[in-house]
């Protein structure tokens, strides 16, 4: 990281998988801000996770578009991967004279030793982690110990959403907080093309694009439509697993219309699936701003979400919610027969958008967290400096 020289201001970025982004909301993000850090004159560290059977070279560093990636090779896949991948990123950021802005806190056991060294942390508390009912008892404990753990060892807290900071102000007094959503683009271009290798035609579908769990209400949402033949069709987009219980029960529950396209990573094909459809369901339960929900707005999508703060926070009072299947069909029926319903909630979601959801503002209220750490470690480290080099009483 010394390419801008000693003086510019460094950052390193934990906690997601890296960079260029191919997985998630927070490789996106972490993708997002490296390069606008970049460009405004920072010194940026992106660590990256790479899964091998034998580790070869744990630690190796490339230069993408001015970043640095550092990629660390792990022995094996899945959580206990991670957990190796995040302890050997602290054990390095350590030693690296950076700001450290931590994306999670899953593994946040680990931040101590980041304090110990020095290290001014930051961490982006992400959603509600050890409420998701899908994990286990002993899982749900270690989130809920992560997170305290997280909100202690770090000396500010990002929560993408309001009620995100209202739960960690629990944990942490509010001037430890601050609130930064998640950002979105519009699409500026909506290729008719992949709908028609799929089937489907502009206005012809809803879209559903979620991990498919059980606090995302697929099951719900796959229910409410299947409750009469239609004449449009439902687009599940999410990875199904033929050995998950709850993946065979939407299956079970799936009429003719419904369909399951599997996890879509090709950016033109998902922009090309929000961009033309009827409208967008959003079932999540757990979470902040979630990065789906927003991009759905940016894409000017008619909205039926689930029911709670998180998702009325994101989306706004101009579009529809349900909190049952009842209710979720009821909200697919107002949709298909509406027009002027969805032109206004289509209105309405760009709206939301652009005064909420826009990249520039986002990043530069990460810059300034960012920076006002950098500075506080530059304070520090000139005082003890200063009491360093006292001549002692004589």
């Amino acid at each position: 990281m010394g390419e801008f020289g000693a003086t510019a201001p460094a950052i390193l970025i934990l906690g997601s998988r890296g960079i260029p982004a191919a997985y998630g909301g927070f490789e996106t993000f972490a993708e997002r801000l490296a390069l606008y850090l970049v460009a405004r004159g920072w010194r940026v560290g992106v660590y990256c996770q790479n899964d091998v059977d034998v580790v070869q070279q744990r630690f190796r560093t490339e230069h993408w578009k001015g970043v640095e990636l550092i990629q660390i090779e792990v022995a094996g896949h899945g959580p206990s991967a991670t957990l190796l991948f995040d302890a050997y990123t602290v054990l390095d950021a350590a030693r690296r004279d950076a700001v450290c802005l931590v994306l999670g806190y899953n593994s946040a056991v680990l931040l101590p030793y980041l304090r110990l060294w020095g290290r001014k942390v930051l961490t982006n508390m992400d959603g509600i982690e050890w409420r998701r009912p899908k994990w286990s008892r002993a899982i749900r404990a270690w989130f809920w110990i992560n997170e305290w753990i997280a909100a202690w060892s770090s000396q500010r807290l990002i929560a993408d959403h309001p009620k995100i900071a209202d739960h960690l102000a629990t944990r942490r007094p509010r001037r430890s907080i601050v609130t930064i959503p998640y950002g979105g683009d519009p699409i500026a271009h909506r290729d008719p093309a992949p709908l028609a290798r799929l089937g489907l035609t502009k206005d012809g579908y809803l879209v559903s694009i979620a991990r498919i769990e059980p606090d995302n209400n697929i099951l719900a949402i796959v229910q409410a439509f299947s409750r009469k033949r239609r004449d449009c069709r439902l687009v599940v987009v999410g990875g199904l697993d033929g050995g998950n219980a709850y993946h065979a029960a939407i299956k079970a529950a799936a009429s003719d219309e419904v369909m399951f396209t599997g996890a879509i990573y090709d950016p033109e094909t998902v922009a090309a699936l929000r961009g033309h459809a009827r409208a967008y369901l959003h079932g999540h339960t757990v979470g902040g701003t979630n990065p789906s929900l927003v991009e759905a707005l940016w894409a000017g999508n008619a909205v039926l979400a689930h029911d709670n703060a998180f998702n009325r926070g994101t989306a706004g009072d101009a579009q529809m919610y349900f909190t049952d299947v009842d209710s979720c069909e009821r909200g697919i029926e107002m949709i298909l027969r509406d027009d002027v319903l969805v032109a206004r909630a289509r209105a309405a979601a760009l709206t939301q958008a652009s005064e909420h959801f826009v990249w520039d503002d986002i990043l530069r209220a990460y810059e300034a967290e960012c920076l006002a750490a950098w500075e506080k470690a530059r304070r520090n480290e000139s005082k003890r400096s200063r009491a360093g080099n006292a001549a002692p009483e004589a």
